[in-house]
């Protein structure tokens, strides 16, 4: 450990770490941590398939409306895939689910390339999306595991960006890769698919599989919920699954009503493009650095915040001020994004219990995957039904969607903040890589340690 990584004790005679920041964070992470950072970065550099699906069949030959149709399947696999990958994250442990995704997805994006039968090329693309969603819970269930309480905001900060670095470069390497084949593109992605798999192999700590305190014990006991019916059973965490339902349902606004109104603004094109490049290059140069600080802030405020600058951002584009209110309302929902976004995706990770991390992970991917499905098409009625006045009711959901995650939010404990080295959720932990123990220096919820 560097001398830079360690403090005067805190009150648990723990060391505490003097720099929460990007680079500190990364040092000072176990070598899996890191290795799944690496591996959904690779992995996102070859995500062509839902983007380039719908081309994909037109080319070949189906219908628009059959094109059409396999992607809405492709999106049903995918939200299947998460409850399926949470579970597996549970019962299989991290690795075997990610490789059995990564080498499932390989497969059957091949397959997708050979099959011309309608119903079996559809039955794939659902597999495909089922099958290659299984990593994500997986990989946010380790780094869970494998970061200190302290630390896992900024951690699921580093792995939004691997992410969204990834998925902004792809569609650039996939429009080159078709000038020269489609074939190309789907062997591309299952280089990558392979290439993260390997990353797993080799990196990734196996352990035994979950298993409920009274099934570790041996222990009679009265019969409890298990599965995602305890998750369903935990009154508070199911709010905060609405709230995230909510968000993202109002969040997706940005790619479906957002074009419509500028348009009806009379604005060009180019001018929604200005604004989506925008919000993505803010996002990608400036998130881990304002991480560095709102890990330091109650969650329960980080999370209030990105919830009322959504809502506040999107009823700015209500007002008819032009061109400088779609930038404006750009830039503050911009800020909710950066601000609240790893919290968001940490917070279920650091409350759920050890053996239903998984599920509780799971479960709120799955709440954004479904927000994200219907929200467009809500919003787009919406807009239909009422014109600019939707951007103000957009406005007040997203108020009421931050009381619920809000009131659903626990405190964590000083308590909490232990790392995973003495509850052995794996077999193995590099003993250079693996991160000191921290206590929190204020009672309350701070943190200093998750397709957007």
């Amino acid at each position: 450990m560097s001398s830079s990584s360690a403090a005067p004790s805190g009150a648990a005679g723990t060391a505490v770490p003097e720099d929460d920041g990007v680079w500190s964070t990364w040092k000072l992470s176990p070598t899996p941590v890191r290795a799944i950072l690496l591996g959904v970065f690779v992995n996102r550099l070859g995500a062509f398939f839902q983007t380039f699906l719908v081309l994909f069949l037109t080319h070949r030959g189906f219908t628009k409306f059959e094109a059409g149709f396999a992607l809405t399947a492709y999106g049903v696999g995918s939200m299947l895939g998460v409850l399926a990958g949470g579970a597996l994250a549970d019962r299989l442990g991290p690795r075997l689910a990610t490789l059995l995704s990564m080498g499932g997805s390989a497969v059957l994006l091949l397959s997708v390339l050979y099959l011309r039968n309608y119903p079996l090329l559809v039955a794939a693309v659902v597999l495909v999306g089922l099958i290659g969603q299984l990593y994500r819970p997986a990989s946010a269930t380790l780094l869970s595991e494998l970061t200190v309480k302290q630390r896992q905001v900024m951690i699921f900060a580093l792995y939004r960006w691997a992410l969204n670095l990834g998925t902004t470069a792809a569609p650039l390497i996939g429009a080159a890769l078709i000038v020269v084949s489609y074939d190309l593109l789907f062997w591309a992605e299952a280089v990558t698919a392979i290439g993260y798999g390997v990353i797993a192999a080799v990196a990734l700590p196996r352990r035994e599989p979950r298993r409920s305190p009274a099934e570790a014990t041996q222990q009679a006991a009265p019969k409890q919920p298990d599965g995602y019916r305890a998750v369903l059973a935990d009154g508070r965490f199911v709010m905060y699954l609405l709230a995230m339902l909510v968000n993202a349902a109002v969040y997706i606004q940005y790619v479906s009503t957002l074009p419509l109104t500028m348009r009806d603004a009379g604005l060009a094109t180019f001018w929604f493009s200005l604004v989506i490049a925008l919000n993505g290059f803010i996002v990608i140069t400036c998130e881990l650095l304002v991480t560095k600080f709102t890990q330091k802030l109650p969650i329960k405020l980080v999370v209030g915040l990105g919830f009322a600058l959504l809502g506040g951002g999107f009823a700015l584009y209500a007002l008819p001020w032009g061109v400088a209110i779609f930038l404006i309302g750009t830039l503050v929902w911009t800020a909710a994004e950066i601000i609240a976004g790893p919290t968001l995706f940490a917070y279920p990770g650091m409350v759920a219990p050890d053996h239903l991390r998984g599920r509780y992970i799971g479960s709120t991917q799955l709440m954004f995957s479904l927000g994200s499905a219907l929200g467009p098409g809500l919003g787009v009625f919406l807009y239909d039904a009422i014109g600019l006045n939707a951007w103000w009711c957009f406005g007040v959901v997203s108020l009421i969607a931050m009381v619920l995650a809000t009131s659903g939010m626990r405190r964590i404990d000083a308590a909490d903040t232990d790392p995973p080295a003495a509850g052995a959720p794996v077999e193995e932990l590099p003993a250079a890589s693996a991160a000191p123990t921290a206590a929190p220096s204020v009672t309350d919820l701070h943190v200093s340690s998750e397709s957007r």
